[in-house]
């Protein structure tokens, strides 16, 4: 949902409610355009719900005979967490070994993002990414991995700062065949 200047966000009075729930004071001079902001700052980091796979991609699939592995690397990748609302960071590593189509390198990252940018959990965004690959250009194969640093254990819970997740989603070649699997780890580093 979109707002304008002059509708004031629905998140807003909600934010403002929080404020007082916790024991602060939303009057207060450092707190008076806050609920706005964080109404503002949730919309954006929350966008990849009006956005759907087909008009992300917008007809960039080429044919193209080329058969090799695309491997698009350390896209960096922004979330938050489903459970506690609290962000997850790191990078992602997409390749797709093409079946007489490939798509925009740029479309990659969009993909990325469109499902980073939920709420979520990280093995799931993996498989979203994977499978959207998957679906749109029926390659041979797509591979996905994602590192990522989590909030939610860092600042609460375990409280383990240098710790990360890491997931995979391996469909066709990469799933099956050690050669394609092991290149693709071998390129991103991860071998």
């Amino acid at each position: 949902m979109t707002t304008s200047p002059e509708t004031p966000d629905p998140i807003a009075p909600l934010v403002q409610s929080l404020l007082r729930e916790i024991g602060e004071d939303p009057s207060r001079a450092g707190l008076l355009r806050t609920p706005s902001r964080v109404a503002g700052s949730l919309r954006f980091l929350l966008r990849g719900y009006a956005l759907n796979l087909d008009a992300l991609v917008n007809g960039a699939i080429f044919e193209e005979p080329y058969s090799e592995m695309v491997v698009v690397r350390d896209i960096e990748v922004y979330s938050l967490c489903e459970h506690h609302l609290l962000p997850f960071f790191g990078k992602a590593h997409v390749a797709y070994i093409p079946n007489g189509r490939i798509l925009g390198l740029s479309k990659i990252p969009r993909i990325v993002d469109m499902f980073a940018r939920r709420l979520q959990v990280q093995e799931r965004l993996t498989t979203q990414v994977g499978d959207a690959l998957q679906s749109v250009l029926e390659p041979q194969g797509v591979g996905v991995v994602i590192e990522a640093t989590h909030l939610c254990m860092a600042m609460r819970g375990v409280e383990k700062q240098n710790s990360s997740a890491v997931t995979s989603s391996l469909t066709g070649c990469f799933r099956d065949d050690d050669k394609s699997r092991n290149e693709f780890l071998s390129l991103i580093g991860q071998r």
